[in-house]
């Protein structure tokens, strides 16, 4: 038996312990964990110190040294995440449907916890914590394999969690971190499926491709998120342009930030140059379509840029004749993430709505509430754009699955005794 093999057998023992916690165990169990951040954080820092040095001694870029650095604010918002995940309300041993057949059985169907989850993810520390809260807040065992780059405040960050678990009378197990970091090693932990229920991949299109496409257990994955902004003929400029202004600026390496505005023909002359203007003035470059370089006099747009998933302060633009133009437009570029309609009209509304697969429509409001904390799932453990049991922003109740329980009085259904 391999050693990843043997780890992932221990934490999958782990979480049928995990799995018959009370809820004030498991809420007791995160504030613990929460605790023990603070007060390891000497520890942690210096972890990351080592993480910081290395990654700017590899050349790394400033984007992706700030997803990696930690400070003591942000060690104590990833404590704050623990204690708001257990405040959250517990879905293991939810009856979600109850219903009683003809011959007087009692047919529930009850969540319980998935079992055992792999984490494979990148750069960010505070996924270490956040998706071990969520996974043992219901009731699940997590096997965590980050990134090379955060291998020292993963580890720091971990062990602290760990004892949280060991003087909370849990086995420890139930949360365990990959080190051997090794390709071959990722790849043998996706193999497993006697053992590992479920995979999630968090990071960038290349990892999330590479688990996907090797993974012989379940994957809940999203590749990227080419977001579309659809100005209907007629909508208010304004409100359009404070979508654009939030979805496009307040954080655009963030996967439901928009990456390509589409505006009907009726109302590009009023919008475009005021887009083009509000768009300049905060830095970002616009690609257009001929149509809408007519008012935006920006660089020619490809059809590659349609595509692109930019995670930066660039916007692919097109003019578009109608809602249904707009609609067949997102059908071929888009990426089932999360799609805007500007528009004063609830019929074209219920159309873009009915016509488009993408786990996350909004009518006018910003792509950027196509978040868990933002819908109201409390904390997100990632997005899916997989159909399985789950679809958008993936918060506690998507970590659980349904189960049917039957309650009856001695009812056989063909044969009785004589």
């Amino acid at each position: 038996m391999s050693d990843i093999e043997t780890l992932a057998l221990a934490c999958r023992d782990a979480a049928q312990a995990v799995a018959q916690l009370t809820t004030q165990r498991k809420n007791a169990l995160l504030e613990a964990m929460a605790q023990a951040l603070l007060d390891d954080e000497q520890a942690i820092l210096a972890a990351n110190a080592q993480d910081i040095e290395a990654a700017r001694a590899k050349g790394i870029g400033s984007a992706m040294l700030d997803r990696l650095r930690l400070d003591a604010k942000r060690l104590a918002g990833i404590a704050d995440a623990l204690r708001e995940v257990a405040a959250l309300p517990d879905p293991v041993g939810l009856v979600t449907r109850e219903e009683t057949r003809p011959n007087g059985i009692v047919v529930q169907r009850v969540r319980v916890p998935l079992g055992m989850i792999a984490m494979i993810y990148e750069a960010r520390p505070n996924v270490t914590a956040d998706a071990a809260a969520l996974c043992l807040k219901a009731g699940n065992g997590v096997i965590l394999r980050g990134g090379s780059e955060a291998i020292h405040s993963n580890t720091a960050i971990a062990a602290s969690l760990k004892r949280a678990l060991r003087e909370a009378g849990v086995p420890d197990a139930a949360l365990t971190l990959v080190e051997d970091l090794r390709r071959e090693t990722m790849l043998e932990l996706l193999q497993l499926t006697d053992i590992v229920d479920l995979a999630i991949p968090r990071g960038g299109e290349g990892l999330i491709r590479f688990v996907a496409e090797h993974a012989r257990v379940p994957v809940i994955k999203h590749y990227k998120g080419v977001c579309h902004q659809y100005v209907d003929a007629g909508a208010d400029v304004q409100v359009a342009l404070a979508l654009l202004l939030d979805g496009k600026v307040s954080r655009p390496s963030a996967c439901n930030a928009l990456e390509t505005l589409l505006v009907h023909a009726a109302i590009a002359a009023e919008f475009l140059p005021k887009a083009a203007e509000l768009m300049r003035a905060r830095g970002v470059e616009l690609r257009g379509d001929e149509r809408a370089n007519e008012f935006l006099h920006a660089t020619p747009a490809t059809e590659d840029d349609y595509a692109a998933e930019f995670l930066d302060l660039v916007i692919a633009v097109r003019v578009v004749d109608s809602l249904d133009e707009a609609i067949a437009h997102i059908r071929k570029y888009g990426s089932d993430h999360t799609e805007v309609i500007v528009t004063r009209d609830e019929a074209n509304a219920a159309k873009f709505i009915e016509s488009l697969r993408s786990a996350v429509i909004m009518v006018n409001a910003s792509s950027r509430f196509s978040d868990g904390g933002e819908l109201g799932l409390g904390a997100e453990i990632g997005i899916s754009t997989t159909r399985l049991h789950s679809y958008g922003p993936m918060g506690l109740e998507a970590l659980t699955v349904e189960r049917f329980v039957v309650r009856g009085a001695g009812q056989t259904r063909n044969l009785k005794l004589a």
